[in-house]
């Protein structure tokens, strides 16, 4: 689901310019690139693509895309690498994945959710199940439905495989928009303006095949999303009300002509999920309170200039006059998370202590049990408090107490885990770490910052070969692969690397150069 209003130029290009540089030297049209979400879905009825998809694009290669395409965009500075919106995105998505069997489409896609710092409402997905959300879209949702209503039709695209039904129907028109990514990709470092032009101009004799297929695609997701959410539980109401927060949204910015548009125009779609509501039975959800959590530290992290966190304190300030109990916890998790950020790590304790009691019963007050307690994200932003620097050493120890306690009680979170490694370390505990490290990178290989921390308790521990071998596979995992080398480099002549560690590193090494000999075979292809 693409928001027809687009960003600033410089902001759209600084954003898509490693979506379109790895899909130019990969062969795709990926018209996402441009501000074009193409979102894929799952229902258990869905029709089963022809052989003419998985020839140009099979789900190996697709995920190997998406994967490709995440380092990059894990390196861009609008990548918003917050650990707790990261655990409630993921758990949230995975939720409604697992809502409908055969959401993971034909190819049990293995879904990833992630969020960019973007205020425009937007969202989109990426080949082999990545679904990427603007921080201004989970802010202006309004309640848990109305973003079930996004992800869920984003996860749409994926289940039906609309990018490898794309390649499939563009296969005779793909060189044209490939050349034009290319230019596009290079004009846009100096003058994002004539990038959109270039790449404008390329794809001119190929769009209007495109423009028929992504209004059935989109469609398409708009049913297989109404599918997920209502299997969810959720309000399929908040699927209407959020297109119509996006049709006044559009007073501001204008919409294209429906001939031009390569979405349905927001009227449309409305009237035919209207249709489709009044055919399924009237259903009313709690939000969790983890909603309204992770909207607030979106709002935090939106962004970070002096007028910014200004207009997000007054923001909050605000929102405690509110009557509802949810609104208040989170507008005081915010003002503790604000807090935190700015340093005022006393005024962090004052109100997230607040938002805690804010969370319990009141006595003679009737209050609707609520769906969760958010307790992982509050113990999370109180490891954040007592873990930042400037605490005395003794916080630093009863940190590590009250990290084991909360990995106990909330295992799924990976905030928290990281969060108690990031402890023991902190408390001098570097064998505890190093052991527990090495347990989590088996578990969860594709993990950088657990190799970062690996990294910093071997370093710790004096044994400097493992530190740069763990860097290394930091180094990978963000697909900086010469940096990478140079650190097996730096292993390779440390004091303490063994005889089984040199022959791990000249192997790893092995690897890394056929992956970048493949790579540069590719960047000649393109030229």
């Amino acid at each position: 689901m693409t928001h027809p209003a687009l960003p600033p130029a410089s902001a759209r290009w600084r954003r898509s310019l490693a979506v379109l540089l790895v899909s130019a030297a990969t062969g795709f049209a990926c018209a996402s690139a441009a501000g074009q979400s193409l979102n894929v879905a799952a229902s258990a009825r869905l029709p089963t693509l022809g052989d003419t998809a998985r020839e140009d694009l099979s789900p190996i290669t697709e995920r190997k895309l998406g994967e490709e395409i995440m380092r990059q965009i894990r390196r861009d500075r609008d990548y918003l690498d917050d650990d707790q919106i990261l655990d409630y995105l993921n758990h949230f998505g995975g939720a409604l994945v697992d809502a409908v069997p055969g959401a993971r489409g034909e190819t049990g896609a293995d879904f990833g959710f992630f969020a960019v710092r973007d205020p425009v409402l937007n969202a989109f997905a990426l080949p082999g199940g990545f679904i990427g959300i603007h921080s201004g879209l989970l802010i202006a949702a309004q309640t848990e439905s109305e973003l079930a209503s996004v992800m869920s039709h984003e996860i749409g695209h994926v289940s039906q495989r609309h990018i490898a039904r794309m390649i499939g129907q563009q296969k005779q028109d793909a060189l044209l928009p490939l050349a034009a990514m290319v230019l596009a990709a290079l004009a846009a470092k100096a003058n994002p303006d004539a990038a959109m032009g270039v790449l404008m101009g390329g794809q001119g004799l190929a769009v209007d095949r495109q423009l028929s297929f992504s209004r059935d695609a989109e469609r398409e997701a708009d049913r297989v999303g109404f599918q997920i959410m209502s299997a969810g539980g959720y309000d399929t109401s908040g699927m209407v009300a959020f297109f119509k927060r996006l049709q006044s949204a559009n007073k501001i910015y204008g919409e294209l002509p429906a001939f031009l548009s390569s979405h349905p125009l927001t009227g449309e779609r409305i009237a035919d999920i209207q249709s489709r509501i009044r055919e399924t039975p009237l259903r009313q959800r709690a939000d969790a309170i983890e909603f309204h959590l992770a909207r607030a530290r979106a709002r935090v992290l939106q962004d970070g200039s002096t007028t910014g966190l200004r207009d997000t304190r007054i923001t909050f300030e605000s929102q405690l006059n509110q009557p509802q109990r949810q609104q208040q916890v989170a507008a005081q998790y915010g003002l503790s998370f604000l807090a935190l950020k700015q340093g005022d790590l006393a005024a962090a304790r004052s109100w997230l202590d607040k938002a805690r009691a804010s969370m319990q019963p009141r006595e003679g007050v009737f209050s609707a049990a609520p769906a969760s307690d958010g307790g992982a994200m509050f113990a999370g932003l109180d490891l954040e408090i007592k873990l930042a620097p400037g605490q005395p050493k003794e916080v630093a120890q009863q940190a590590l107490k009250d990290a084991e306690q909360a990995v106990n009680r909330y295992p799924l979170s990976r905030a928290l885990a990281r969060q108690y490694a990031d402890a023991m370390i902190s408390a001098g505990k570097y064998d505890d770490a190093t052991r527990y490290l090495r347990d989590q990178v088996r578990q969860y290989r594709e993990d950088p910052k657990l190799h970062d921390l690996l990294a910093k308790a071997y370093s710790q521990q004096g044994k400097i070969a493992l530190q740069h071998m763990s860097l290394a596979e930091s180094y990978v995992l963000a697909g900086a692969l010469p940096a990478a080398v140079d650190q097996l480099n730096l292993a390779r002549k440390a004091s303490d690397v063994s005889f089984y560690d040199q022959s791990v590193i000249d192997a790893r090494e092995r690897e890394i150069r056929e992956r970048q000999r493949q790579d540069k075979e590719l960047e000649e292809k393109v030229k």
